[in-house]
């Protein structure tokens, strides 16, 4: 396949993301899952290391007077989006990442159908691939992989776990987290170990949404309906670190 896209992070420590490739997505409604952080703009919550990563850290931050939709108002984090700037159909979408640990962390690499609130496009209508999901309150060897679409979403979606095979926490190293997206198919997959291939036939009866094309999203939620809220565990600052983003196509 050829590469396409891709952001590498490298430049000097403190730099905000390429605006040229990533938008900020900013709130604290609580994102449809009850979640607590507010998501900034601010360069304490996305910028580069200057070692040729990205660092998406959650803070407790002093909110005094500020009111959020669901939970405490002192938890900022950053949501980076490529809607605007990239999207595609079909090919390999990849992302090495190292995840934080704790109670009430969430982190994300995934992406969702660029007509997204178009209309009647409303998720998961357009469509959503969970690359990676890991949730800190769980099981720290594993993470979680998904496709959404209507009729097969939330709890009813495709949903697969990806064990480390040596009982290690995802958060001790990087890993590669990817799905190969192919008409009729999408392979998701950790270090190059596929763990789940799913194809219209899982989805009997029920509309197959992953036609058209989709954009990246990566994030650091806080709390929220799956991980639970964070506790006296919890370490903050929390960063995921993401060393490159890469998209590709068929040749």
């Amino acid at each position: 396949m050829r590469l396409v896209w891709s952001d590498e992070f490298t430049g000097p420590a403190g730099r905000g993301p390429d605006p040229a490739k990533w938008v900020h997505d900013t709130g604290a409604d609580g994102w449809g899952n009850h979640e607590w952080e507010n998501y900034t703009e601010s360069p304490d919550n996305a910028s580069l290391d200057g070692k040729g990563n990205l660092a998406i850290t959650a803070r407790r931050t002093p909110a005094p007077g500020a009111h959020c939709a669901v939970g405490p108002c002192d938890i900022t984090s950053a949501r980076l989006i490529t809607r605007g700037t990239f999207a595609q159909r079909y090919g390999r979408f990849e992302a090495r990442i190292k995840v934080p640990a704790g109670p009430g962390l969430w982190p994300a690499f995934w992406m969702l159908g660029n007509d997204q609130g178009e209309g009647a496009c409303q998720d998961p209508k357009c469509g959503e691939m969970d690359i990676l999901e890991q949730v800190g309150s769980k099981e720290a060897d594993t993470v979680w992989g998904s496709a959404h679409g209507p009729g097969y979403s939330g709890e009813q979606g495709l949903t697969k776990d990806y064990r480390l095979p040596d009982g290690h926490a995802f958060s001790d190293d990087f890993h590669v987290f990817a799905v190969d997206w192919k008409p009729g198919e999408l392979g998701f997959s950790v270090d190059g170990h596929t763990y789940q291939t799913r194809t219209p036939a899982d989805v009997p009866g029920k509309e197959w949404i992953f036609d058209h094309p989709f954009f990246l999203l990566l994030n650091l939620a806080v709390g929220g309906d799956w991980p639970g809220p964070p506790d006296a565990t919890t370490a903050f600052p929390a960063t995921m670190t993401v060393d490159y983003v890469r998209a590709y196509a068929a040749p």
